[in-house]
């Protein structure tokens, strides 16, 4: 068998690559600057090729080092999946998921079987409380939730760019007409969730109607309970176009054929040092590669 590099100096040049700092991988490994130093050093002895660039306290990954690490990274993915296939003592991953309950329902739970064939030991720890983007790295490990601006300090992925629309029951869009009336829509109450108020603004100025007061505006904090408040006829929703098809409710129609983009999209976020972390790290990989 040809003679392989140290795992632990392989462990040290991946984290420190996944996380961006050499400070941040030696906290995470436990080690002291020097020692995670060393490791790299050692590895970069054994395959001949400069990693980093060092000025001063500053690594730098090299060209070199982007190519090894593209290389090498798949393989070490897949070299702890089979150890964890084969391992009857490994214990249960478990990442601190916050979610809201619409992506949840519509978009998570059918395709999370899946995950779990694919990584049996991961389980899941659902939160679908209110305030979970201040709770990541602390209570929760990752958020999925509608962003309008992710905060540049965290690590985002974008899932998905919706369109807005007015969604509302069946006879009152009959009722209502197919074309925009201010005076008929500032008689209707309309339903806006209580984290996306910028969808209503997009929509009233599409419609040419930036200054509309309705005769009320319900705030909730549940998509699933807006579009269920919408289908009884209380009123006019302003949801994701994505949100109105997976739904598939027949007693709900769009309000106009008009298209308007979203402030808003999907997000996964977590702190980048948490990318280390395997639980994250697998749920990571495997919702942007299952393109939910």
């Amino acid at each position: 068998m040809r003679r392989l590099p140290p795992l632990r100096a392989l462990e040290a040049f991946v984290r420190t690559v996944r996380l961006g700092s050499a400070r941040a991988a030696a906290t995470e490994l436990g080690l002291s600057p020097s020692a995670l130093s060393r490791r790299i050093a050692n590895l970069e002895d054994f395959i001949g090729r400069k990693m980093f660039s060092r000025q001063g306290q500053t690594m730098r990954l090299t060209e070199e080092g982007r190519q090894f690490y593209d290389k090498v990274s798949p393989h070490l993915e897949a070299l702890a999946n089979a150890v964890e296939s084969q391992s009857e003592n490994l214990q249960l991953m478990r990442l601190r998921l916050g979610v809201t309950p619409l992506f949840g329902t519509q978009r998570l739970f059918p395709r999370l079987p899946e995950l779990r064939r694919l990584h049996p030991r991961l389980h899941l720890d659902i939160d679908t409380s209110p305030n979970q983007l201040a709770r990541v790295g602390d209570t929760l490990d990752a958020v999925i939730g509608l962003i309008n601006e992710p905060d540049p300090s965290f690590h985002s992925v974008k899932l998905d760019q919706n369109t807005i629309h007015a969604i509302a029951n069946s006879d009152l869009v009959a009722e209502i007409g197919s074309e925009p009336d201010e005076k008929v829509l500032s008689e209707q109450t309309f339903l806006v969730h209580t984290d996306m108020h910028l969808s209503f603004e997009a929509w009233k100025t599409a419609i040419g109607m930036p200054n509309l007061q309705p005769m009320a505006i319900d705030h909730y904090d549940s998509g699933q309970l807006i579009l269920e408040a919408a289908a009884q006829g209380l009123g006019i929703a302003v949801m994701h176009d994505d949100h109105l098809a997976r739904n598939n409710d027949p007693r709900l129609a769009k309000l106009y054929d008009i298209v308007v983009p979203s402030p808003y999209s999907y997000c996964f976020i977590c702190r980048p040092a948490d990318l280390a972390l395997r639980p994250v790290r697998l749920f990571h990989d495997w919702l942007v590669g299952a393109g939910l």
